[in-house]
């Protein structure tokens, strides 16, 4: 198979399989007529490994290891889970900062809908900001005369 044959079998672009290529996660033979690389069963069955680890979160150096353990007929089984049930708790451990983020940026908002617009003074950048969680209301006149 040519580039774009393999490319289409496994389901990606023929840039992806020029990538793992490159990354020698696939091992294509030169063809002696016209130079063109070669790709054969194994590099398909390889390719589509691949794609299927990185959609389940696994990093090119990681498939790199499992492929290498499985090249020298050791089983990668209990290095994926492992790596996979830490990949599991730092995913949960972003999903609660990202949702931590969600709610003061959703508090921020609210409490922006009442307040008034700024011009930077030499005091202050954007009121918005810098007092969005102020206990008391940001913007009266006291504030601004104290100096």
């Amino acid at each position: 198979m040519k580039v774009k044959e393999i490319a289409e079998a496994a389901g990606v672009n023929p840039d992806t399989v020029r990538f793992y290529t490159r990354e020698n996660l696939l091992k294509p033979t030169r063809n002696p007529d016209n130079n063109y690389q070669q790709f054969d069963a194994e590099d398909l069955r390889r390719l589509r490994f691949a794609r299927k680890a990185r959609q389940l979160g696994f990093s090119l150096p990681e498939i790199r290891q499992i492929l290498d353990q499985a090249d020298d007929h050791h089983s990668p089984c209990p290095m994926v889970r492992d790596v996979f049930q830490h990949r599991l708790a730092e995913v949960e451990r972003e999903i609660r900062e990202l949702q931590q983020l969600r709610k003061r940026m959703t508090a921020a908002l609210a409490a922006w809908q009442d307040m008034p617009d700024g011009t930077p003074d030499g005091h202050t950048i954007c009121r918005l900001i810098e007092h969005w969680d102020d206990p008391a209301p940001c913007c009266g006149a006291s504030e601004q005369n104290e100096e």
